[in-house]
């Protein structure tokens, strides 16, 4: 269990986290999300006693986080680097036995993670051979590999191609059922969406909203619409009738105005495109999100479509 209450960070007259607090539990995988410069790495990075923190506490298993407890965390953080010169074998097995890993039991996690991410005929050939996907799962692996209790992964999904991303997904996945606590941080809502139990949304280093996800799609779900046609998204960019938006070439998300009927909405849609599909029901995180900080936003690209 990690336990953060009231996590404070300055950099001069800059707050870059106010007043943070959460809380991890075992089995369940948190998500700390917001957008980049949200605060998100360097909550993490407090976390993991890389920065001393300006105010508040974080606690582990009840008790004051310290390098005591580094051995049973694991880390992937934001910026990737591993020892380009090694063997990568060689480079998990030094890396495992920093965390005091029992040498027989650590050479069964290596073969297991490299099977895990296919990179078994890899075990021999040296880092700089690997390409920049590879590269990332085994430094995924290395954050693993001593078995920890608590892992913290920084933007895991960061310059990853989808297959690669699904393949963390599934192992972040894993490592819950497993009873580990999970806390991972990313800018792509829809991969907290798939995995996450909790969440808090960050924005200029201020929680937005925190909690359990379900209930808080609960809470923002019942005004939220998704529709999927054919024509020029950019007609639908600038809706009158909704006080968010999220638009992207083939399909959009609307949260409505109060007042406003979704068939309104219907009608509006269909004067401008061809509707192929209209329906009512939870919105997404990043529909939330745009409600809670009153942005409404154009987006006529994006990465999984």
């Amino acid at each position: 269990m990690i336990k953060i209450q009231n996590l404070q960070k300055n950099y001069g007259d800059l707050r870059a986290v106010d007043s943070i607090s959460l809380e991890a539990a075992p089995g369940r995988i948190f998500g700390l999300l917001g957008p980049n410069g949200a605060g998100k790495s360097t909550t993490i990075r407090m976390i993991m006693n890389i920065l001393a923190p300006d105010g508040g506490e974080i606690l582990f298993n009840g008790e004051p986080f310290t390098t005591l407890h580094q051995d049973r965390i694991g880390y992937l953080p934001e910026e990737r680097g591993l020892y380009k010169q090694a063997k990568v074998g060689q480079l998990l097995t030094y890396l495992g036995t920093l965390k005091n890993a029992p040498k027989d039991q650590l050479q069964k996690n290596i073969d297991r993670w490299l099977e895990r991410f296919d990179l078994q005929e890899w075990k021999h050939r040296k880092v700089e051979e690997l390409s920049k996907g590879m590269s990332q799962k085994v430094q995924f692996a290395a954050a693993l590999v001593h078995d920890p209790d608590v892992v913290f992964l920084d933007e895991p999904f960061s310059g990853m191609d989808p297959v690669s991303q699904n393949t963390l997904l599934e192992a972040i996945q894993e490592l819950g059922s497993q009873g580990k606590t999970i806390l991972f941080s990313t800018h792509i809502m829809e991969h907290a969406e798939k995995i996450c139990s909790d969440i808090l949304l960050m924005n200029h280093g201020k929680t937005v909203v925190s909690g359990s996800l379900e209930k808080i799609k609960e809470q923002y779900g019942t005004r939220s619409v998704r529709l999927e046609f054919e024509g020029n998204s950019s007609d639908l960019s600038d809706c009158p009738l909704t006080s968010a938006s999220v638009v992207y070439p083939r399909w959009a998300e609307f949260e409505l105005q109060d007042g406003v009927a979704a068939q309104e909405l219907l009608v509006y849609a269909m004067e401008r495109v061809t509707v192929t599909h209209f329906s009512l029901e939870q919105p997404s995180l990043h529909s939330i999100f745009l409600q809670l900080v009153g942005k409404k936003t154009k987006e006529n690209t994006h990465e999984n479509q």
